[in-house]
């Protein structure tokens, strides 16, 4: 499954998110049957990519943090 298909959310993956609900609308019987499974993958790959970045750039920011704590444990 993935996360609700909200374009402000997932700014990386709009346009891929545009085409794969675009398929389900103009397929509505066929996307069951793997019409849009495609688009599906390539959705899937950009939220792994997507999450990827997120996790990086907490990891980083976490880092910084760690460090102004033990900064301010060796003041006090």
């Amino acid at each position: 499954m993935h996360p609700p298909l909200t374009l402000h959310k997932h700014p990386m993956c709009a346009e891929i998110i545009e085409q794969f609900q675009k398929c389900h609308l103009d397929h509505p019987i066929a996307k069951f049957f793997g019409e849009c499974t495609d688009l599906k993958i390539k959705l899937d790959h950009c939220f792994r990519q997507e999450k990827a970045l997120k996790r990086k750039a907490n990891f980083e920011e976490s880092k910084k943090l760690k460090e102004r704590l033990l900064a301010y444990r060796k003041e006090t």
